[in-house]
């Protein structure tokens, strides 16, 4: 048995696991799952990175290219459920077509944080703990074998991001088919595309049905569903009422539509809805559990920051849609510049010159 069998895996059989090959086989199990620069993948586990960043979206990679780019050692580990991978298409992006889907721009971002030297993981972060002038932060690599390994990093950055919560039909298939493409879940983002168009607000309680409102200097028309879960007031009903739209309160057998574009919804009752396009206002999961032994300040779900995306710790920063402020890829994207910046001003105030770690044929 190698030395990480008994120490890292105590009880596993990670040779039959990996086919019984007589390797080292916690290198073996994270070099498969780990793109790394030039070191063994003992070596990671060993080193203390400057900054650890957790989230493979906009703006952690962002935060990656700039902090290899300070020459501060970097990894950045990634679940792949990236709230922009399923955007089909990326509109309010300078320099991008309008067209370019998400997966485009986080496919690009991984490329370009790779090329310089940065280590990336594919894995989930089950727990950060504050050791003081290190934070230890367990991952769990695998699915069909999982376990933990634990990386110590001297800042972090919480990128990982929300995740929508989305109507629940018996069929959840149903609903994946259209969301991302014309069924959208966010008004900034996605307004433009819904101007003069039938579309319905998809909510989850009275107030997240406010959105309506907005969505009214898109579009007049406008069909309003509880998906018979929840009760609306009278007052509300005068202003739906005042603007001409509509409320529908029955619950909804599914949606219409084919090649991905919604084309209305049947009800409970086997009648039909026609819509043109439709808006998701149900909320979302915040993906920040691995921080919850740490004493930090929220608004909501959102973790505050200063101007520069530094929480309530000082070495803990936040970017993109889990911090507070306006949930915009190219946002998210201006987040992980900041973050990556302080973080170097803090690291280049203590430390004084630095020789770069990053070989000078790397551009």
């Amino acid at each position: 048995m190698s030395s990480c069998q008994s120490t890292v895996y105590p009880g596993k059989n990670w040779k039959a696991v990996l086919g019984g090959n007589d390797v080292n086989l916690f290198s073996c199990l994270l070099e498969v799952q780990m793109q790394i620069s030039k070191q063994t993948p003992s070596q990671q586990i060993e080193k203390i990175y400057d900054v650890l960043v957790i989230g493979g979206g906009a703006a952690g990679l962002s935060a990656g290219i700039y902090l290899q780019r300070y020459l501060l050692s970097t990894l950045v580990i990634d679940k792949g459920k990236a709230r922009s991978l399923w955007m089909q298409e990326l509109h309010n992006y300078l320099g991008l077509p309008p067209n370019t889907p998400g997966r485009d721009v986080l496919k690009q971002g991984k490329e370009h944080y790779l090329s310089l030297a940065g280590d990336y993981l594919n894995a989930y972060v089950e727990e950060v703990m504050d050791e003081g002038e290190t934070f230890a932060v367990r991952v769990r690599i695998g699915r069909s074998h999982p376990t933990a390994v634990v990386f110590r990093s001297r800042y972090l950055i919480a990128a990982s991001g929300i995740i929508d919560h989305l109507p629940k039909l018996d069929d959840m298939q149903n609903v994946f088919d259209y969301a991302g493409h014309n069924l959208h879940v966010c008004l900034i983002c996605d307004g433009y595309e819904m101007r003069d168009q039938r579309a319905g607000v998809f909510g989850s309680s009275e107030s997240s049905l406010e959105v309506a409102f907005s969505l009214g200097w898109f579009t007049p028309h406008i069909t309003l569903f509880t998906n018979g879960e929840f009760a609306v007031g009278a007052a509300f009903r005068d202003r739906l009422t005042a603007q001409s739209y509509t409320l529908v309160e029955q619950p909804i057998a599914r949606f219409l539509g084919e090649n991905h574009q919604m084309t209305g919804v049947e009800l409970a009752d086997s009648s039909v809805v026609e819509l043109d396009t439709g808006l998701v206002s149900m909320g979302s999961k915040y993906h920040a559990d691995y921080l919850k032994n740490i004493d930090l300040e929220y608004q909501g779900g959102n973790l505050i920051t200063d101007n520069m995306n530094r929480t309530s710790h000082p070495r803990i920063f936040a970017v993109g849609d889990l911090k507070l402020g306006m949930n915009q890829v190219v946002i998210a994207a201006a987040d992980g510049a900041l973050a990556a910046t302080q973080i170097w001003r803090d690291i280049r105030r203590s430390e004084g010159a630095r020789r770069s770690p990053i070989s000078s044929s790397v551009a």
